[in-house]
């Protein structure tokens, strides 16, 4: 794609190496079509909604719109074939540039419950769920941390699954499900009795004994409906039960996918985070003269913009590897890895050069402060992501 002076006025101020320009036209028209329509749409309700710890019902009802849902997936959607996985990242990036909790309430819904029944269900499960999630007239949630439960899921999940018949009972409790307090269909992941190995079962809004129950008192991600569920006895059909996931082996290749998809949003609000740290240094006066113009300004901006075009940079690769078919584990953890770590600096760096108005909502800035530390932690701490590479590198496990 050749880049005109049009093109390098259109893109984002953080994009110094001009990585938009690794888009396809087409590609390119879709992103900045999102661009226009969540600096329209969505950014004008974030603020008041993150206040109240409210998600705006209208949000929906827009999505359905815009045509962003289920565009990484080839035969749902609007745009077809399936994108590229580095438009996919981009467009992550971007709704996180807005605000990281609509970005996760979409990721929850259109990554891990989407993705879960399109890799792990039948055929006759895809086209019976999937139609309706991809244009949004059903919401998916994705159910497997537990209260006592997070890192360490995969060996001590306590949901179990027991089968009767054609019907499975469920029983236990799932924390920091995302969207799961009104969603219409949420992925359960549960430990089968009879074999030991985990299973998911899609559990349809209304289901007796499922009773999911909002968390109050989030400093981070606000907008997001965090819900701890209590399943008593839910009974699902052998229907529901996702066909091709036979161990948690299964569920794991799900959150590889999911986890490149954090880092791309932990870039986008690393992006926000800059640009409004960047017009704020040029509009505040102090001493006189824009404090754009003091030399301690410009080292944290500068800094901020060298976080972001090397995580851009990794992210870039990563999406490549995953086009080829060649992407493994230990490539999305080191990507989560740095570029969270790497999201922290630049959100308080940003944050510094508001001085007191930092810590006002009306600035935005303190949102995006805030929410870093859900990135930072969710879809795998630094630390175990750490170990996954260290792994890799030296052949030696170090989990313990």
């Amino acid at each position: 794609m050749t880049t005109t002076t049009a093109d390098l006025q259109e893109r984002q101020s953080a994009d110094f190496y001009d990585y938009e320009s690794l888009l396809l036209d087409d590609e390119r028209k879709i992103l900045l079509g999102a661009r226009a329509f969540l600096q329209k749409e969505v950014k004008p309700l974030v603020n008041d909604s993150w206040a109240k710890g409210e998600f705006p019902a209208e949000l929906i009802e827009k999505f359905r719109g815009s045509g962003l849902a289920a565009l990484a997936y080839e035969g749902y959607g609007e745009h077809q074939p399936a994108t590229s996985h580095l438009l996919g990242g981009m467009l992550a990036m971007e709704m996180t540039r807005v605000d990281a909790s609509v970005a996760t309430f979409f990721g929850v819904h259109n990554g891990l419950a989407f993705y879960s029944v399109h890799s792990g269900g039948s055929r006759e499960q895809r086209e019976r769920f999937l139609p309706r999630m991809a244009t949004m007239e059903k919401i998916g949630a994705f159910a497997l941390t537990e209260p006592l439960g997070g890192s360490d899921v995969s060996g001590g999940m306590r949901t179990t699954a027991r089968r009767e018949g054609d019907t499975w009972i469920l029983n236990g409790v799932k924390k920091w499900i995302g969207n799961a307090t009104f969603a219409d269909y949420v992925v359960v992941w549960a430990r089968d009795v009879d074999d030991n190995h985990v299973k998911g079962f899609v559990v349809e809004k209304g289901t007796p004994g499922f009773t999911p129950e909002k968390i109050q008192g989030k400093i981070a991600l606000r907008i997001v409906q965090n819900a701890e569920i209590t399943l008593t006895d839910v009974r699902v059909p052998e229907a529901n039960r996702l066909q091709n996931i036979n161990s948690f082996r299964d569920v794991a290749e799900i959150l590889r996918m999911t986890r490149s998809g954090v880092a791309w949003q932990s870039l986008g609000l690393m992006i926000g985070a800059y640009e409004l740290a960047l017009d704020y240094a040029r509009q505040r006066v102090a001493f006189g003269r824009p404090i754009a113009r003091f030399q301690m300004v410009q080292d944290l901006l500068v800094k901020s913009l060298g976080n972001i075009t090397a995580s851009w940079g990794m992210l870039t690769q990563l999406a490549h590897l995953q086009d080829c078919g060649i992407f493994r584990d230990e490539h999305s953890a080191l990507a989560k890895g740095f570029v969270t770590s790497r999201m922290r600096e630049v959100v308080a760096w940003s944050r510094e050069v508001f001085g007191g108005n930092g810590i006002l909502l009306n600035y935005d800035i303190a949102r995006f402060f805030a929410d870093a530390e859900a990135l930072y932690s969710y879809e795998g701490t630094r630390e175990m992501n750490t170990l996954i590479v260290g792994k890799s590198i030296t052949g030696q496990s170090a989990f313990v």
